[in-house]
């Protein structure tokens, strides 16, 4: 719209027709926010005839004409209209739309002007251009911000319910501009110290008063109302009014803390006393110790001469560390004493009976309640990075994918903090209990807790329910969080001390190595039985004699005590007593292997099976030497083949109990010291493992004596488990605190020589 047809539209916005208003303010909505428009608006006084709209029309044109003044507030114009005696008739007005009015469009408008008018107040250092020569300095103080709405709130009590309620509106649009409201007074309200916190309390409004006014808006339903909306689909078009409020959540977390806890304080006095005597004090806290039950006599005899003596325990029972409980709350301040008197409040029963379990127990297996209630509240407010703003995630929230950018932004488990406390805390005398933990171990429970809630509530997906969280943090698995710390802690020591910590795997990897092939080695030392599958030519000899003179299903096998030579042996049965080196009458020497050769793989459910049987079978031969038919019993043909082979002159015979049945095997170790163009590998000995384990260990075995690596994955498990366990001992003994603080002040600097001769000698 041209600037020169303002006079005739603020001609037809006073005329008397509704038809001609209406069309009117419907032109004038989509102008004024230009300001060249809107400045000539004000100017003509434009900002009367809206007023005068506002106050006296309904409707289609009430809502334009809101919307008028909404858009002319965007460009930071037209404050006067909340200016001089009239100003707050329009603020009751209003506020009256809010609570009165059920139409959405209306409700819209009036809702975004109490925004604008709330948060004009932090604004007002910028100086913003009021229009119409209305200049910050000239303004009455106290026309902004939440002064503005303290009268018509008084006069409208329901008005914060009524606000609340549209959180929960179908209406997007609706639903933002109520949070957009609530997030500018709760701004206006810490900003201001408790200016906001008088129209809805009798004090004076000085102090902390803020914090009554944060609790009568969660007290009628805020932060369920905001955590559900955190929890929608409709995330898009709330965004900014949700991360807005979960920044000032950590900005009222962060003023919570940072408020001293001082017994000359009566609410803070209150709540110790309360502390005090939901802790059952009259009951006697039996130790089991004489001097206990002395105090308790004297008490009772000082009380019957009408004085009261001070209980020596009073706050140390409770899980203080001193008889100074505002002391310890340095650190966590008045929100630790929130946290601490809300989960008793809540869980009084259970507080006692804590109390009385722990006071039976020695004073250093005691959980000390009030303590690790402490530690719950820091630990909850360095995972949330309280401290961090989130103004950094409000600006690039449009740049991330939707999807992505809800989950890693929103964090709706912040606003469920007291349910996280206390779940928290039972967690951690759940993690007492369970690692048998005593007074010093306090920061190590402490840890464990740390990181049961980075697994916990930090790997929460945004829609999942607070309910499962709580279970989560009551049945997560103590082995489990331990094994968790060891890998985080190795993560960070890596992080730390990459190199070295590279070197000490590798020396460690090289240790275990060499310890598991001195247990290979005892293995081949100790001797084992191996079957002997039955020849063909062997099937076809007619008389039982020559069957068990010519077969013999067993082999028994020896590494000598120098370790040169393999001796072995065949037998017609598996005796209970493992022959003796003597006994064995073949042997090879290993200097003349030249290669082992093996089917020996990873096991299979189907290999076990075979295993399992084969063992069975081993075991029924014991008793079992010959079936029905008086022919020799023959264990079970197993699956798995070591080869030894050897280099001979060509046209000599194999070694003894060479096989070549089962075909050719992959070559998996090989000695060098023979010529390939005078000599020709053969087989000089062949062994049946019973199971995968014994061929696991003779293979390993074989190749370790001939100086070659490892091969199965039974071994190389090992030779892992043992150095991993030997890098967590060794970081075990190691402080935390000297992986974070770094080398000491002036460590690796060169001295200078500076003043220094040559005559010094060294002290051996």
């Amino acid at each position: 719209m041209d600037q020169a047809d303002i006079p005739a539209l603020l001609s037809r916005l006073a005329s008397d027709e509704d038809a001609a208003r209406k069309m009117a303010v419907f032109k004038l909505q989509s102008s004024i926010n230009d300001p060249a428009f809107a400045d000539v608006f004000i100017s003509s006084g434009g900002l009367v005839v809206l007023r005068r709209l506002i106050m006296a029309t309904g409707g289609n044109t009430l809502a334009y004409s809101l919307q008028s003044l909404t858009r002319l507030l965007e460009v930071d114009m037209g404050w006067g209209i909340f200016e001089g005696a009239a100003a707050g008739d329009l603020v009751e007005r209003v506020v009256e739309l809010i609570v009165t009015n059920p139409l959405v469009n209306i409700l819209r408008g009036a809702t975004a002007i109490l925004v604008a008018l709330v948060g004009h107040s932090q604004s007002n250092a910028r100086g913003g251009g009021g229009g119409g020569g209305a200049s910050a300095a000239s303004r009455t103080p106290g026309t902004f911000g939440f002064r503005a709405l303290k009268p018509a709130v008084a006069v409208y009590p329901q008005f914060f319910e009524l606000v609340i309620q549209q959180l929960q509106s179908a209406d997007h649009a609706l639903c933002a501009n109520a949070l957009m409201l609530i997030n500018a007074l709760i701004r206006d309200a810490v900003s201001n110290d408790g200016v906001a916190a008088v129209a809805l309390s009798k004090g004076t409004g000085v102090g902390e008063e803020w914090s009554k006014f944060i609790k009568k808006l969660q007290d009628l339903g805020l932060i369920k109302a905001v955590h559900n909306l955190m929890q929608s689909s409709s995330l898009q078009d709330l965004a900014h009014p949700l991360l807005e409020f979960q920044s000032l959540t950590k900005v009222l977390l962060r003023k919570w803390r940072e408020v001293r806890v001082d017994l000359e304080r009566p609410e803070h006095r209150r709540a110790l006393k309360g502390l005090h005597l939901a802790s059952a004090p009259d009951r006697r806290h039996v130790n089991g110790t004489a001097q206990a039950a002395a105090a308790a006599a004297e008490e009772s005899e000082a009380g019957k001469k009408g004085s009261r003596r001070h209980n020596p325990e009073k706050w140390r029972r409770l899980g203080f560390e001193t008889e100074s409980p505002a002391m310890e709350f340095e650190v966590a301040g008045f929100l630790g004493m929130m946290d601490l008197t809300d989960y008793v409040r809540k869980n009084e029963d259970g507080f006692q009976k804590l109390l009385l379990e722990q006071s039976a127990k020695p004073l250093r297996e005691r959980c000390p309640v009030a303590r690790a209630s402490l530690a719950v509240t820091m630990i909850l407010y360095d995972h949330f990075d309280v401290d961090k703003s989130d103004l950094e995630d409000v600006r690039g929230h449009q740049t991330l994918d939707a999807a992505k950018a809800n989950d890693r932004l929103f964090r709706p488990l912040l606003l469920q903090w007291s349910r996280l406390h206390t779940a928290g805390l039972q967690a951690f005398f759940r993690m007492w209990k369970a690692t048998g933990a005593e007074r010093d171990d306090f920061d190590k429970a402490a840890e464990l807790v740390r990181i049961l809630i980075e697994q916990v509530v930090g790997q929460a997906s945004r829609s999942k329910d607070v309910l499962e969280v709580e279970d989560d943090l009551q049945e997560y698995d103590a082995g489990r969080l331990r094994e968790l710390q060891m890998d985080l802690l190795e993560l960070t020591f890596e992080d730390q001390w990459g190199p070295h910590l590279y070197h000490v795997r590798e020396e460690l990897k090289h240790e275990a190595l060499q310890f598991v092939k001195e247990q290979r080695i005892r293995c081949l030392l100790e001797g084992s039985w191996f079957t002997k599958p039955v020849s063909q030519n062997h099937s076809r000899q007619d008389s039982y004699a020559a069957r068990r003179r010519l077969y013999q299903p067993w082999r028994f096998a020896r590494l000598s005590h120098n370790r040169r030579y393999l001796h072995y042996a065949d037998f017609p049965e598996k005796t209970s007593q493992d022959p003796s080196l003597e006994t064995l009458t073949e042997k090879v020497d290993l200097s003349t292997i030249s290669s082992v050769v093996s089917n020996v793989s990873a096991p299979s459910e189907e290999t076990e099976s075979q295993s399992q049987s084969t063992s069975t079978t081993a075991s029924t031969l014991n008793n079992n030497n010959t079936n029905n038919n008086n022919t020799p019993a023959q264990p079970a043909k197993p699956t798995t083949k070591i080869t030894i082979y050897s280099f001979v002159e060509d046209g000599a015979a194999a070694g003894a109990g060479a096989s070549s049945s089962g075909g050719p095997s992959p070559i998996v170790g090989k000695q060098d010291s023979a010529g390939s163009g005078e000599h020709k590998e053969q087989p000089i000995l062949t062994l049946f493992p019973l199971n995968h384990s014994l061929a696991s260990e003779w293979l390993d075995g074989l190749l370790m004596l001939l100086n070659q690596a490892p091969i199965t994955s039974e071994t190389n498990k090992l030779v892992t488990l043992v150095s991993d366990y030997g890098l967590k001992i060794r970081l075990l003994n190691v402080r935390v605190e000297a992986m974070h603080s770094g080398p000491e002040p002036g460590a690796g600097t060169v001295p200078s020589r500076e003043g220094l001769d040559e005559d010094y000698f060294y002290e051996i």
